[in-house]
């Protein structure tokens, strides 16, 4: 089977390589992205989470240096995405983003960020029901931005105010929400039936058991369900400690990533590829399906605004073997060849 590359809208870091680091430079991205066609991914937004103003600056001018001074960096990363600090930053809402640096939304910061950018800013996550958020909306998506939803609390009225401000996503439904909620009315319910978004998933079986993505994907409906990772810079890497914007999260062999000594998860170690074949082997979808919602899905919800304020991406491909893995996977020029161990073969033609 051939698809077209696999797009993670959301990938904190990869491969011992993180993101939101304010050191990254380019051989440490051209080894995250290398990993990441391993497993058919051939476009990523690369996503930093809250932090103070002048740390995101900070993060944000270390990653766009190396994504330009990178050799894979100009053909996989097409702009980044934006998760936080405009978040409920409510005990289970908050997650692993820092609450005391999370404010109401604010397209000045967004601006600040952006002035020196070579990669524009293509998808920002807020919780709508903070002050402001409608005209943040309407302003980003003016602009060509997708915004999502996260780690909110909003309800059903805030959920359908956003998505008629222009909101076209639920970031990592199901997640970034505390363990007692409404039975409901609450805002796994709002998003669900809000027809105009669509959702992320973190298919791991960690983050959402299989019988609940099997119903969230019969309520969205598969033309409007993306696969993501939310990967940070243990995935593609042992159990172990590693580093997740200034701090450390532990991968432990069940496979999850979480905050040492916490409860809550922190990422995940979650390949896309993995996610697919989750999909699969759990009897959630077709393989056609499962690939469409990491390849498919996700490009013609960010088509718009790649076109808009990013420049053109090249083309991709992938060759998929009987099990789901990849076989050849090329981006613009570049091809790689692996077997079912994905050891690389061959490089650029």
């Amino acid at each position: 089977m051939r698809t077209g590359g696999l797009f993670d809208l959301q990938v904190n870091g990869f491969a011992g390589v993180d993101f939101n680091s304010e050191t990254i430079d380019a051989d440490a991205l051209d080894h995250a992205l290398e990993a990441m066609l391993a497993t058919g991914v051939t476009a990523c937004l690369p996503t930093l989470i809250t932090a103070p103003d002048d740390r995101l600056a900070a993060r944000f001018f270390a990653l766009d240096r190396a994504v330009a001074q990178s050799r894979l960096g100009p053909l996989m990363v097409p702009g980044y995405h934006l998760e936080g600090p405009f978040l409920n930053s409510g005990d289970g809402y908050s997650g692993c983003h820092p609450p005391e640096a999370m404010r109401p939304p604010d397209v000045t910061l967004v601006e600040r960020l952006s002035r020196t950018l070579a990669r524009p800013i293509l998808l920002v996550t807020i919780a709508p029901e903070l002050a402001g958020s409608e005209t943040f909306i309407r302003k980003l998506a003016g602009e060509g931005r997708v915004v999502a939803i996260g780690h909110s609390a909003a309800g059903a009225e805030t959920v359908v105010a956003a998505a008629e401000a222009g909101a076209r996503l639920s970031t990592h439904l199901g997640n970034g929400l505390p363990q007692i909620l409404p039975k409901l009315d609450n805002s796994l319910f709002a998003q669900l039936a809000e027809d105009r978004l669509s959702a992320t998933f973190i298919a791991d079986g960690i983050h959402l058991p299989p019988h609940a993505l099997k119903a969230m994907l019969r309520a969205k409906g598969r033309a409007r369900a993306i696969l993501v990772t939310d990967a940070v810079s243990a995935a593609a890497a042992p159990p172990g400690l590693y580093p997740f914007a200034a701090t450390m999260v532990e991968h432990a062999a069940d496979g999850s990533v979480r905050l040492p000594g916490s409860a809550y998860l922190a990422g995940s170690a979650l390949v896309l590829d993995q996610a697919v074949r989750n999909l699969v082997d759990w009897g959630l979808s077709r393989a056609d399906e499962a690939l469409s919602m990491a390849s498919d899905n996700p490009r013609r919800l960010m088509a718009a605004a790649i076109a808009a304020l990013a420049a053109n991406q090249p083309s991709s491909e992938v060759l998929w073997s009987d099990r789901l893995y990849p076989l050849v996977v090329r981006v613009g020029s570049i091809e790689r060849r692996y077997d079912q161990e994905r050891r690389s073969q061959d490089h650029d033609v």
